[in-house]
């Protein structure tokens, strides 16, 4: 036990330095930190740690997380400091996205996604909100684009710039997706460290520690346009299954799945 919590310990150290940047440069202050960080461990005691059929006290979460009694009743009535209105508009983002890629209405004779009139029958961008984005007014998912970066608008005709929901403005909403992605990429790691070799998660990393800096752009471009090419194929794969892109999948419950890639350089 001790051997695990030891390398408990170095990995949260790793995981904690790229983080304390961001902090620091941001003017963030420990204090800030430490609060969100209590606030967290209760939620998580709260919600994952219960003993089945009995009620989740205060003094239970006190004795899993260290904490008071007071410490725990006072960070389990504050509000929650992550934005789940930005997660939402994140997720509609990306369904609008994919719908534009790949749906007939909304592409040209060659397969790429057309310049949309704003309003106008069932080829412009609100036919599109609406087929993929639910009863969310068009004008506010165009205005979420428009602020990321993914579209640009002119003369009312609305043109798609990044295949993929890839910020190219606005810190906030790059860091409400550091958080999503690095939150499900480490919720994928505690899957296949806590659960049977046969039912492991997807994990694969491919790395080589000896390549010259000439050629970073050359082999950064070729990643970038071959992991572009698998993505779009794992959206037609998954997005078949989803019942709001496709309504007649059957089934119960309503849960999430996905793949993530990304490209790192040191």
């Amino acid at each position: 036990m001790e051997d695990v919590k030891q390398a408990i310990t170095s990995t949260l150290v790793r995981l904690l330095r790229p983080l304390m940047r961001i902090l620091l440069k941001n003017n963030i202050p420990y204090g800030t930190f430490a609060d969100i960080a209590r606030w967290v461990y209760v939620d998580v005691a709260s919600k994952d740690f219960k003993v089945p059929g009995r009620k989740q006290t205060i003094s239970r979460i006190a004795t899993i997380t260290g904490l008071t009694r007071k410490e725990v009743k006072r960070l389990k009535e504050m509000e929650a400091p992550d934005d789940l209105g930005a997660a939402e508009r994140y997720h509609r983002a990306v369904r609008v996205i994919s719908g534009w890629l790949r749906d007939s209405r909304f592409t040209g004779r060659d397969g790429e996604p057309r310049v949309l009139p704003f309003e106008g029958g069932e080829e412009s961008f609100s036919a599109l909100v609406r087929a993929y984005s639910g009863d969310v007014p068009p004008r506010a998912i165009l205005d979420e684009m428009l602020r990321a970066g993914i579209v640009e608008l002119e003369e009312r005709r609305v043109r798609l710039l990044n295949r993929g929901y890839i910020v190219r403005k606005g810190e906030v909403e790059k860091f409400g997706i550091m958080g999503r992605d690095v939150g499900e990429f480490i919720s994928t790691i505690h899957h296949n460290i806590t659960s049977d070799p046969s039912d492991a998660f997807l994990q694969r990393k491919v790395s080589y520690d000896n390549i010259p800096a000439e050629v970073y752009p050359e082999v950064r471009s070729r990643i970038t346009e071959m992991a572009a090419e698998f993505v779009e194929a794992m959206d037609r794969v998954i997005s078949a299954y989803d019942r709001d892109v496709n309504p007649s999948i059957e089934g119960t419950g309503r849960k999430r799945l996905g793949i993530g890639v990304f490209y790192f350089e040191e």
